[in-house]
């Protein structure tokens, strides 16, 4: 953001700011009877509506200069060609190839990736029809009933939060869990469930060395052999990893492994063989339909128009709240239980990425970068936490999310569960004057004195912005294009920033803290000096812990 044409770009949207100011929303709509179609854009059956921003025709043309001239459209194709955008890491970023279904080449130095990548997908699907029809089974000839993914982050989120969104594919006598935490208490109120004959486990570390996930395997490990001998542990357990050797200590025969490469950051992972509990649990034919919806939103990313692309779209007016309003939160508000972990998603997806403070050139940004990601499903939120969304001090952007047919036939739920998504979009933009809320009083038959009490605490200042995305239905192929979407919206953001939204060197810190304190935790006096702070919790936690 800090050439020239971007300068004179954002001089402009400090302008339209300025001038939109004492436009709110309630007045753009009166000016403009139709505003959804000036400010809605599709793809396929997923409609965007942003009419209900503080935007106008010429502060978004403003908003999309400014995607122009930060070079999105070069540095999307630059990612497609498969070269190393990760500049901190030297890597290219090729998520897009994992769900790829043309016959074209995708190069990563001069090598094409797709016959690798098809390989591992026909190992996926080999693999996941073999355990869902029983040709695969456990040590004791059992049928698996129980799949349990261990990881962390991205190899935990993303198949955790597909999986539970694609339950109406599941089967109810092959379950899924997935355990992150390196807080026994997962572990430990999984395995209490679960039959070790009919259980197998997923380790999904691609070093095989990350501690969490290391911590969670070794304790499945021993619970696995306690009850079966250790020479089960090879007809229980697969891995996700590239350390083969490790693989092969910990008992994991080789035709179980699945390996990835490193142009997929964790977070971008669950298209790759992180994908396999998905696969196991919805089956293959669904997995696959998962990624070609991705790949549909990849398509319309990389040819639509930047006026009618709908991660370019959602991610400038991102920018526009972040850094000309101020508005440093964004809610994210899926009117679908299934999708009550997607925000847990999105918060890696968008804060790990654009969580950055220094430029790609290594310099101290000028702007505010990546917002606060939040938010749970409607309705439960509305008696949680939207009074603050409406009229608390803080404005926050939102995003709704809601299908036209529901998976489920159980009347009048879903008409219901529309009418609130559409109404508190509705509600945030329209607000409640005080002289619509004196009127309403007075119709209620109070009094003078009781209206001029209460009135003030029953104003709604409204122009409040919020998008709304509408689909079809939560299927495999909608949920890929969703998750893709936002992907593509963070990438966008990182450009005119002007930062590497695939590095994440913020977690470091925190690790190599944690690996000097352990010794100390674990009772050895000696060893890296600490904070008095710190110092003085361990001091307390050996006199609590006994």
């Amino acid at each position: 953001m800090a050439d020239a044409k971007n300068k004179t770009t954002l001089d402009s949207l400090k302008k339209h700011r300025k001038r939109l100011t004492d436009r709110p929303m309630r007045q753009l709509f009166a000016e403009n009877p139709d505003r959804f179609r000036s400010f809605s854009a599709n793809c396929g059956d997923i409609i965007l509506d942003y009419s209900k921003n503080r935007i106008d025709t010429e502060a978004m043309a403003a908003l999309i200069d400014l995607a122009r001239h930060a070079g999105v459209e070069a540095r999307r194709d630059a990612m497609w060609a498969g070269e190393p955008i990760n500049v901190t890491e030297g890597r290219s970023v090729l998520h897009m190839a994992l769900r790829y279904g043309g016959e074209e080449p995708v190069l990563v130095d001069g090598q094409d990736v797709m016959p690798g990548i098809r390989e591992v997908l026909e190992r996926i699907k080999t693999f996941s029809d073999q355990v869902r029809d029983g040709s695969i089974k456990g040590h004791t000839g059992e049928q698996f009933t129980d799949i349990v993914n261990i990881g962390i982050g991205g190899s935990d989120l993303g198949p955790a939060m597909v999986t539970l969104a694609l339950e109406p594919y599941t089967r109810a006598d092959l379950r899924a869990h997935y355990v992150s935490n390196v807080d026994g208490a997962s572990m430990h109120d999984t395995l209490k469930r679960l039959d070790p004959k009919r259980t197998m486990f997923i380790v999904a570390s691609k070093t095989f060395t990350t501690d969490e996930t290391m911590t969670n395997a070794n304790s499945a490990r021993q619970w696995l052999a306690e009850a079966l001998g250790d020479e089960a542990v090879n007809d229980h357990f697969a891995a996700v990893s590239t350390n083969l050797e490790a693989c092969d200590a910990f008992g994991i025969r080789a035709d179980r492994v699945f390996g990835f490469w490193d142009w997929v950051g964790g977070r971008y992972s669950v298209w790759s063989a992180i994908g396999l509990p998905v696969a196991i649990a919805v089956g293959y034919e669904n997995f696959a339909m998962f990624l070609k919806g991705a790949a549909t939103m990849d398509n319309h990313f990389r040819t639509t128009p930047l006026e009618k692309n709908l991660p370019v779209i959602m991610a400038v007016l991102g920018v526009w709240y972040r850094n000309e309003w101020g508005f440093a939160t964004h809610a994210v508000l899926p009117y679908d239980q299934r999708l009550s972990r997607f925000p847990a998603y999105l918060q890696q997806q968008d804060m790990e990425s654009n969580g950055k403070s220094v430029t790609l050139e290594g310099k101290q940004v000028e702007t505010e970068t990546g917002p606060i990601i939040w938010g749970e499903p409607g309705t439960n939120g509305q008696h949680a936490f939207y009074q603050l969304i409406h009229q608390g001090t803080s404005v926050i952007p939102c995003d709704f999310l809601i299908a036209a047919q529901p998976q489920e036939s159980m009347p009048p739920h879903h008409d219901k569960l529309v009418a609130n998504c559409f109404a508190q979009s509705e509600a945030l933009m329209l607000g409640k004057t005080k002289d619509e809320v004196v009127a309403e009083l007075k119709e209620a038959g109070m009094d003078k004195a009781d209206i001029k009490a209460l009135a003030p605490h029953k104003v709604f200042p409204g122009n409040r912005p919020s998008n709304t995305l509408l689909y079809r239905k939560l299927d495999p192929a909608t949920l890929g294009q969703l998750i893709a979407l936002y992907e593509h919206k963070v990438f966008v953001q990182g450009v005119i920033w002007n930062i590497n939204s695939f590095d994440q060197w913020g977690v470091e810190l925190g690790k190599q803290l944690a690996k000097a304190l352990l010794p100390n935790v674990q009772g050895a006096t000696n060893g890296a000096e600490h904070d008095s702070s710190t110092q003085g919790l361990l001091a307390y936690y050996h006199q609590m812990k006994g």
